[in-house]
């Protein structure tokens, strides 16, 4: 097992070596039928519920392909900027494995639907990177492998597994970069803004939730070292199914380190898969790495080929929605901020909530203001993502609202918000529940403003003499009597008026 030991620091390994990566995606598409066959995708049924003779690969049993997942296919290589074939088809990936109960993955190999692309990506300090697109294509998942009685979870010391087809089947696309050169010790984090960029866009399609904590999207991380001055690529490890952002830059960090350590000690890298550990944020040997004739691909004889019109492809072309970074350049002007401040957005999960915020009806410095300072914290303190609070963009918007009205000030609008997130209902149930609004009636400020004048002569005496800003500590004295509740400034304007005193 390979642990911290083996590593050498990740600014010697850059001293002496350029990383080459390749990163291959696969995203789980939401169509509500399988690849091939109308069984459900739906999540949470039953372990084989969901199959019939195509998805089992019983004999007889013919597919057909899901439309759905064709123009799927054709919208995320259009996002790519990838050319779309005249026409492709299907080829049999064989192998063996309990999860897979064809004994072959229905895949695309030498004919992809969508090839040749790009995506720009925008790295933490606004710097752009170009990741060159080889190729995405269609393929189906395999199903679930459930290894028990072992302390890893895996198959190895397992005393039994429990295997579940409903997965089997289910549209995937593969997007595969060509290798990723000169990125140097920015490696990991183009990585991870590449693999952030690729979600995004697929959200904004339409075409998946690409929720990798859920498996929708997985990456997995081919990463070899070059000697400086070198032009030959080297052995590549393929570290399997990383599923967070994080962990993808990671795993690249980790896998430069290790390939560096094993060079410069005079070994040799064995090409072989690895898995990721997110505990430790190391990786440990997998099995070797077989290639592309090991898996004795040839053309599907039970699927016609594809051959999307180009009228049809046009179509789909004029349909697709703004795009995540033409997007973020729009909204970073009409919002006014700066580039790192769209970048804190991005970190936080908070472009897509803060956008159905105002849209909601808030103003853009109201909505930010909300989800990146009092639901962000609320999130860190609960381990959530934002999107998973339970509170609505359209809740946060109402916030927003009674504050510019007056009816709440921040302080209380915070109070709303922890009882909207504790499940006490809508933001107005919340504050008649909690009587939080504002006092702004004279009459019922009239007292406490007399009180604090009454119990503190001496500040009193202080703007009496023209000390105007001495007034805070009155106000501040209502605040605390009134529980937060009062209109601050109208109890500024009353102490100055009972006092004689003007603002100017």
């Amino acid at each position: 097992m390979t642990t911290t030991t083996d590593l050498v620091s990740y600014e010697d390994a850059l001293a002496s070596y350029d990383p080459v990566m390749g990163l291959e995606v696969h995203v789980e598409l939401g169509t509500k039928t399988k690849m091939f066959c109308g069984c459900s995708t739906a999540l949470g049924a039953d372990p084989n519920s969901q199959t019939c003779p195509v998805c089992l690969g019983l004999p007889g049993a013919l597919p057909v392909v899901n439309a759905t997942g064709v123009e799927s296919a054709i919208k995320i290589g259009l996002a790519l900027n990838c050319e779309i074939a005249e026409w492709c088809r299907f080829a049999r990936k064989n192998y063996f494995y309990p999860d897979m109960p064809k004994n072959f993955q229905t895949s695309q190999y030498d004919e992809p639907i969508a090839f040749n692309g790009y995506l720009d990506v925008q790295l933490e300090d606004g710097e752009v990177f170009r990741v060159e697109i080889e190729r995405a294509h269609m393929e189906e998942d395999t199903g679930k492998s459930t290894h028990v009685g072992g302390a890893t979870g895996r198959i190895h010391g397992a005393s039994h597994s429990l295997l579940d087809y409903n997965r089997a089947g289910i549209p995937l696309i593969e997007i595969v970069t060509k290798p990723i050169v000169g990125a140097g010790e920015r490696a990991p984090e183009v990585a991870k803004a590449y693999v952030r960029e690729l979600r995004e866009l697929i959200r904004a399609l339409g075409v998946s939730e690409a929720r990798m904590e859920m498996g929708q999207m997985r990456c997995d991380v081919n990463l070899s070292l070059m000697p400086k001055g070198a032009d030959k690529f080297g052995t590549r490890s393929e570290t399997k199914n990383v599923n967070s952002l994080r962990s993808v830059e990671r795993a690249a960090r980790f896998e430069i380190q290790r390939h560096a350590a094993v060079l410069s000690g005079g070994g040799t890298i064995v090409q072989e898969t690895r898995h990721f550990h997110e505990d430790t944020g190391s990786t440990t040997s997998g099995r070797v790495k077989e290639e592309a004739e090991d898996y004795r691909y040839f053309p599907e004889p039970d699927l016609v080929p594809v051959a999307p019109s180009r009228e049809w492809v046009e179509e789909i072309r004029a349909a697709l929605p703004e795009l995540p970074l033409a997007r973020r350049t729009r909204l970073l002007a009409e919002w006014g901020i700066s580039a790192t401040d769209m970048q804190a957005i991005l970190n936080a999960g908070a472009l897509d909530p803060i956008v159905a915020t105002i849209d909601a009806g808030a103003d853009a410095a109201s909505a930010r203001k909300w989800w990146m300072g009092e639901l962000a914290r609320s999130a860190n303190e609960s381990g959530k993502a934002l999107e998973e609070l339970a509170i609505t963009p359209q809740q946060v918007a109402r916030v927003a609202e009674l504050v510019a009205k007056g009816d709440l000030n921040d302080k209380l609008a915070r109070q709303v918000i922890e009882g909207v997130l504790a499940g006490e209902g809508t933001p107005d149930e919340v504050v008649d529940k909690r009587g939080l609004k504002v006092v702004s009636d004279d009459s019922a400020l009239g007292t406490a403003v007399d009180e604090a004048i009454a119990g503190n002569p001496a500040i009193a005496d202080k703007i009496r003499g023209g000390k105007v800003a001495a007034a805070g500590a009155l106000v501040g004295a209502v605040m605390k009597a009134t529980r937060g509740q009062a209109d601050a400034a109208r109890v500024k304007e009353l102490i100055l008026q009972k006092l004689g005193v003007s603002e100017g």
